[in-house]
């Protein structure tokens, strides 16, 4: 007590206010990036076997454009992937004729590819849960993984490692990083991306599993059309597959997490801070219905950084110099103890040069963060039908 009151002689009330807001925001900060690190050590392998062989694998992609690139390039990659029995079912969602009989050509080349056609209406516009069910119907195997046309394969062991997970559930969840190119806006782009699957990648190793990502993830036919379910839900928006209907389908019995560098797909960038934005405003519509304790979580991680920052400003500022030090060496401690964790997550994922531009990112994010959030208060017409 003696030592408060010479603390509050020296320094007054407000040096005390601010040094307990900064410690107490400090342990905030570093209870959050230690929790991030659970999925450093997860194993699924740990998991009590469903399955005792190998399954058959279907790989459900939906494709709305004619896109030779993803033919050409991205394509083959699914389809040569080193795994015993599987196939790649195609639904092609459009009005080219010349291109639906090219991608059927193909099947010449991988006949373990089937190709569906769904004759695009403007009345009657065709969503990707549309698609996919088509395609989840025409798909011949119990085990499904999904993914977009998006999507990049970077390892032949993909389709292997995914379906490991139906060995252990029925639901399987991976990681989908941001494809890597020059410049500054794609490496925060890409941090963005790893820090925010780090977030629901990390609850669902704890056993609150509530998303995934459209560009890999799985579920077995059962699962889709059991009395729980009977398909994807929330019709009424053009999203949600990989979120809402994994929502209400996945436990902590029945999620597979399959983290592992060459389990790592990669989702093709299109663009700078305003693709981002647009693909961020477009497919977090569906934060909404997410549990309370996740919308308070994507609200306070960045909330609770801002105001740890904003604290040692104001230290820095208004405080002696003694005080003035203990805030350095607090935003030094913190900035160490999340490189140390993020350089962790960044080697179990597979991402690479995270590190470079994580200063900024730290610093900034919550801006954008706040910035994304004002954006969606406004009704996105592409998510609602």
């Amino acid at each position: 007590m003696q030592l408060f009151d010479q603390f509050l002689y020296l320094f007054g009330i407000e040096g005390a206010v601010l040094v307990v807001a900064a410690l107490l925001l400090f342990g905030v900060q570093i209870y959050l990036y230690a929790r991030y690190g659970n999925l450093v050590g997860y194993k699924n392998n740990r998991r009590k076997k469903v399955r005792e062989e190998e399954p058959a694998v279907s790989i459900v992609v939906p494709m709305f454009s004619e896109d030779y690139g993803f033919v050409e390039e991205r394509l083959p990659l699914m389809l040569q992937q080193e795994y015993s029995e599987f196939e790649v079912v195609l639904i092609y969602v459009g009005q080219n004729g010349d291109f639906y009989e090219e991608l059927l050509r193909l099947r010449q080349t991988y006949p373990h590819l089937t190709v569906t056609r769904l004759v695009l209406d403007p009345r009657r516009p065709i969503s990707r849960k549309m698609a996919l069910n088509i395609g989840i119907k025409a798909a011949h195997y119990e085990c499904m993984l999904f993914s977009s046309s998006d999507t990049i394969v970077r390892s032949p062991r993909w389709v292997k490692l995914m379906a490991s997970g139906f060995a252990r559930g029925q639901v399987v969840v991976g990681y989908a990083a941001l494809e890597q190119q020059e410049g500054v806006q794609n490496l925060l782009m890409r941090t963005d991306r790893m820090m925010q699957s780090a977030e629901w990648l990390s609850r669902a190793t704890l056993g609150r599993p509530y998303r995934g990502i459209i560009h890999s993830f799985g579920f077995t036919k059962s699962t889709y059309f059991g009395k729980k379910v009977n398909g994807f839900n929330h019709l009424g928006m053009n999203i949600g597959e990989d979120d809402l209907f994994l929502r209400a389908v996945a436990t902590r019995a029945n999620t597979s997490i399959i983290l592992s560098p060459k389990a790592t797909v990669e989702q093709k960038a299109w663009g700078g801070f305003g693709w981002w934005m647009s693909e961020e405003t477009y497919y977090g519509a569906s934060a909404r219905f997410y549990p309370a304790s996740v919308r308070w979580h994507r609200f306070w991680a960045p909330a609770s950084r801002l105001l740890f920052f904003a604290v040692l400003l104001a230290m820095v500022i208004l405080l002696p110099l003694e005080l003035k030090i203990a805030a350095g060496a607090l935003w030094l401690l913190r900035y160490l103890f999340v490189l140390f964790e993020v350089r962790r997550i960044a080697r179990r994922l597979g991402e690479r040069h995270m590190l470079r531009a994580y200063l900024l990112y730290d610093l900034f994010s919550p801006l954008w963060v706040m910035f994304r959030s004002l954006l969606m208060v406004r009704k996105d017409e592409r998510v609602w039908r």
